[in-house]
């Protein structure tokens, strides 16, 4: 096996929606980057899809906004449970638009993946980071496989950004974990033709049901792709008892035949095979930063509670850090990276408290019926849990901590003993 080395500024694992994002702004700040990414563009995730309005500022932020309308654009959601149905159009926002896209993300990440290289980073496809490089209790950077060419890499670097996921492996060497007690979540999802595959809205259900009729844990979605295809999924959170015993792909064929005729789909025949992921979230990954590396997206855990949603987070975790780093490379302080925690907690400590809190009470099968069961016929109620869901609250409304807390308190009051 041949080597070679690099050097750079700063060395991203990861290609996804964090590290492509991070390859970006830190080019924009002017400092050398390299990105490594195990897989080649295009590459299949397991997702949803779907981007909130959160993720499309962010992308727009990166001059994508042109392109990123060339997809399905989608407005709201549609909420449907216990045979009714509520279409919540996403709320007025001074930051955020007013819609969402589509895009799937073989598409989307390597679309964000181009745009870094455009804007200077150097992305090394096919390269998998094997391990990192300490001097003197420093992290210096990796050797990185060259999994084409059977090569061995040494990349040094004044900084390690460790965007590689939810199961960041290249993290876990670093010494981050996991929050045992804090929830996740597991998801699979898969495509199938369906007529109404251009749909305005895209859809979760509150209340999946087995093909006998009996309530199922976790919640279904529907995202119309645009594309002749729909992205049809199941979740899954940690804090329902048996959360082990299920059969994620059981849960997911049975909403496929509960939506059958709605849909028009044969559930029998997906485009694909389905894909199944686990979710760390609510920040439950740490350390965020060590010598010499910062985490961000996925593998900081950094995936909201409320819905499964961290393309968004990975975005903005990614900017915060590569605006630290862009100083640390500057001044040659490394202590600015000090403040990353502290930024990532001001912006979603209390949000991502609140986001576990909520996870544990829906949990609760029976209390997620009771909640389902009375939301559903509040439109106001059901548009304000959207608002705070999808963490669009404006700064003129309630802190979004204390909102939630007290949405909390009045679900735990609907059925205190469930």
């Amino acid at each position: 096996m041949s080597e070679s080395s690099i050097d750079t500024d700063v060395l991203v694992i990861g290609g996804g929606p964090a590290g492509s994002s991070a390859g970006y702004w830190l080019a924009k700040h002017g400092c050398s980057v390299t990105i490594v990414e195990k897989k080649h563009f295009p590459r299949e995730k397991t997702c949803g899809d779907g981007l909130t309005p959160r993720a499309v500022k962010q992308l727009d932020d990166m001059g994508l906004g042109v392109r990123l309308s060339a997809f399905h654009r989608y407005e709201g959601l549609r909420a449907t449970a216990h045979g009714k149905e509520l279409e919540l159009q996403w709320p007025t926002h001074p930051i955020y638009p007013r819609h969402g896209y589509v895009v799937r993300r073989r598409e989307l990440d390597e679309m964000v993946a181009r745009n870094a290289q455009a804007a200077g980073a150097t992305l090394l496809e096919g390269h998998e980071a094997s391990a990192p490089i300490h001097e003197e209790g420093q992290l210096v950077g990796a050797t990185v496989l060259n999994k084409d060419a059977d090569e061995s890499i040494t990349i040094r670097a004044k900084h390690v950004v460790v965007a590689d996921g939810a199961n960041s492996r290249f993290g876990r060497s670093l010494g981050t974990a996991r929050r045992k007690e804090w929830p996740y979540g597991t998801a699979i999802r898969t495509y199938w033709q369906s007529p109404r595959h251009a749909e305005p809205w895209i859809e979760s259900a509150l209340d999946v049901k087995d093909r006998e009729g009996n309530s199922m844990p976790g919640y279904g979605w529907i995202f119309p792709v645009g594309d002749g295809t729909i992205n049809v999924g199941v979740g899954l959170l940690s804090t329902f008892k048996k959360f082990k015993d299920v059969n994620t792909t059981i849960l997911l064929d049975s909403y496929a035949h509960m939506i059958a005729d709605s849909w028009g789909i044969d559930p029998g025949s997906p485009e694909c095979k389905a894909t199944a992921g686990k979710i760390p979230m609510g920040g439950s990954v740490g350390p965020k930063i060590g010598n010499g590396f910062v985490v961000v997206g996925d593998a900081a855990g950094s995936v909201n509670p409320f819905n499964g949603e961290g393309i968004d987070y990975a975005y903005e975790t990614s900017r915060i850090a590569a605006g630290l780093i862009a100083e640390a490379v500057a001044t040659g302080d490394a202590r600015v990276l000090d403040r990353y925690p502290a930024m990532l907690d001001a912006e979603y400590g209390q949000y991502f408290k609140v986001a576990r809190l909520f996870a544990k009470v829906i949990g609760r099968p029976a209390l997620m019926r009771e909640l389902s069961r009375v939301g559903i016929h509040s439109r106001t109620l059901m548009e304000w849990v959207l608002r705070i869901m999808a963490n669009l609250l404006r700064p003129d409304e309630i802190g979004p901590a204390e909102a939630a807390y007290k949405a909390a308190a009045a679900i735990v009051r609907l059925a205190p003993n469930a």
